[in-house]
Order: structure tokens, then sequence, then C-alpha cells
């Protein structure tokens, strides 16, 4: 099963303090990006955890296994590519027909701030397998009850699929 995983809002929160700021990974240079620090190192062991095969669903492209994964522990990941043209407003994010795409027919989860009805329902009418797309609140990133949700998705599309 695929994780799909977006940075901005979903690992690094837009609300709140700063979470780690004397946080440093050894061997990587201090963040020049200003909401690196906001990034909570913890995640990356939870995001692990939870089995799937993660793979950046960014714009931070290749930049997020440079800079977002050494913070994170997690090892380089594949990054899906976006098209260059914009989806026209109401209908389905951008980044929607590309997962699916790469998806190719696989269970997977999205996370990310800017999911809507209009991408559930794209992703429903056009992807044969179950997928969860999980908003996650901008101000706070990923929390516990996040997790819970994806883990008991993943629990019961785990019982259906063995």
């Amino acid at each position: 099963m695929l994780l799909f995983l977006d940075v901005d809002g979903t690992l690094i929160p837009f609300g709140g303090r700063v979470r780690h700021p004397e946080f440093r990974v050894p061997g990587v240079p201090s963040p020049a990006h200003p909401l690196l620090p906001r990034l909570d190192p913890a995640l990356g062991p939870r995001l692990l955890a939870l089995g799937c095969e993660p793979v950046w669903a960014t714009t931070w492209l290749d930049d997020a296994n440079d800079v977002v994964a050494p913070w994170l522990g997690l090892p380089s990941l594949p990054v899906v590519e976006w098209p260059e043209e914009e989806t026209p407003g109401g209908g389905p994010h951008g980044k929607t027909p590309a997962l699916v795409a790469w998806a190719a027919g696989r269970p997977f989860v999205w996370l990310d701030d800017e999911i809507t009805a209009a991408d559930r329902a794209w992703v429903a009418a056009r992807h044969p397998a179950p997928a969860l797309l999980h908003r996650v609140d901008h101000r706070y990133g990923l929390t516990d009850r996040d997790f819970a949700v994806v883990e008991e998705w993943i629990g019961g599309e785990g019982r259906r699929r063995g």
C-alpha cells in the first residue's frame, strides 16, 4: 500500500509554535527553510511504522529528500512529478490525477492539507482500489488523531485484502 505524503501544512504545520528549535540532524546543515524547525522528527518513525510504501506527494519534489527526509530519519523516497498545467477551478486538486496514475490500481493513503470532496469523488470514480484521502489540519500538521484514523483504515483494509 502506498502512502502519499505532502509536506507544507501536513508534515510542517503552519500554526502554533516552533516544536524543536534546537533540533539538528548530524551532518545536515542548519535549515535554510524558516518553517523546518516546526517539523517533528518523531513523525518519521511513526510514518514508517504504518507499514506502507511512502512516496513524496509535494511541490517540494526532490528537495523533500534533501531537506525534509533527513530531519525525519527517512530514506530517500520516490517523488511524484506534477503536470505543468493547472486543474480548472471546481475540480480535483492538481495532484489528484497524478497520484491515481502513480498508484496504478494499488491501494493508497494520501495525507494532505488541501484534499476536498472533489478529490474524493474523482478518486472514487477513477481508482479501482481502496484509497483513504485524509485531510490534515494545516494549523497542526499530523497529529495522534490523524495517525489513529490512518492506522484504523489500514487495519481494516488489510483484513479485507488478507
